[in-house]
């Protein structure tokens, strides 16, 4: 099996995440390896920190919690390294291995994979600071946490991405399927209807590609809790009386709330001027997740021809 190589590079990155670490009193160091590492060396690099290390396969993690090195599973290979960092803190807070409002200090491949070239300062309590273990477990067991997971990586790829270079917002309502929709109506033409279940599973990377494309239309997405889109521009007709959200927040926000407390479902919505994607549970929000770093964008040079004077 090919081992993490432990370079002068890699050393440096980590003395570097240490001192970041010792400055910001950070409650932890998150280590991406995508290959088993000298365990060893990993720990005495990273001085008294807290040390996790999150990879794919639990092939890579071996041997690390011999050395005392809290481990994270992922089995995400296919996936940007953004939802990779948001699912190993998610599952780290859901293990109690982080508290909700914790700093961490996470190491990983930002650029080019196999190379470990990239160090950031992540502050919890700007996302998950109303987030605890339990509130995870209770969004697993009223929806599947595999559903729940792919709508909400969905989520964060339309906020961060857009469409066509433009944001957009859009809504999802996953679980209590029936409920949902009797408090649901077409805004207009649904796209997804007449479709084959196989067709509108978001487990079909070409589905979650044409989802995005839909997202533009106006209404919410209503998905049942084996991952099937079973309407898509839908109104959500349930009343927002006696709810309280954070001002700013538009009627998308207000239906989600509105939904989630008059159902047992779960709504992620994806906000159109910042990307920021907040789930929904009971009317309030449970967790937010904010756009790791948004694509760059080519645009047109304007100049006036010669002679157009």
């Amino acid at each position: 099996m090919t081992q993490q190589k432990f370079s002068d590079d890699f050393e440096t990155l980590l003395d570097v995440a240490h001192r970041l670490a010792q400055y910001n009193d950070a409650d932890a160091l998150l280590v991406m390896v995508e290959a088993p590492t000298d365990w060893v060396k990993l720990r005495q690099a990273t001085g008294a920190h807290k040390l996790l290390v999150t990879a794919d396969s639990i092939e890579d993690l071996e041997g690390a919690a011999q050395e005392g090195i809290e481990t994270v599973l992922l089995n995400m290979p296919q996936s940007p390294v953004f939802e990779k960092l948001t699912q190993a803190l998610l599952q780290s807070v859901a293990e109690d291995i982080l508290a909700p409002g914790a700093n961490v200090v996470a190491v990983y491949s930002g650029f080019e994979a196999g190379q470990i070239d990239s160090v950031s300062m992540i502050h919890l309590d700007e996302h998950l600071s109303r987030l605890t273990a339990r509130d995870i477990r209770l969004l697993g067991t009223r929806v599947p946490l595999d559903t729940l997971k792919s709508v909400v990586d969905l989520a964060v790829e339309i906020g961060r991405e857009g469409r066509e270079g433009k944001p957009i917002g859009t809504m999802f309502v996953v679980g209590s399927t029936k409920a949902v929709l009797e408090r649901c109506h077409p805004v207009g033409f649904d796209p997804v209807k007449g479709y084959k279940k196989l067709e509108r599973s978001l487990a079909d990377r070409r589905v979650r590609e044409g989802i995005k494309e839909i997202a533009q239309m106006d209404g919410a997405f209503v998905v049942g809790p084996d991952s099937t889109v079973l309407a898509a521009a839908q109104y959500v007709d349930a009343s927002a009386d006696g709810l309280t959200l954070t001002k700013g927040l538009g009627s998308r926000h207000w239906a989600a709330a509105a939904i989630s407390r008059k159902t047992k479902a779960v709504a992620v919505t994806v906000s159109q001027s910042s990307g920021t994607v907040r789930i929904f549970q009971n009317g309030e929000v449970m967790l937010r997740i904010e756009p790791f770093r948004m694509p760059m964008k080519w645009k047109d040079f304007e100049f006036d021809p010669p002679g157009s004077e």
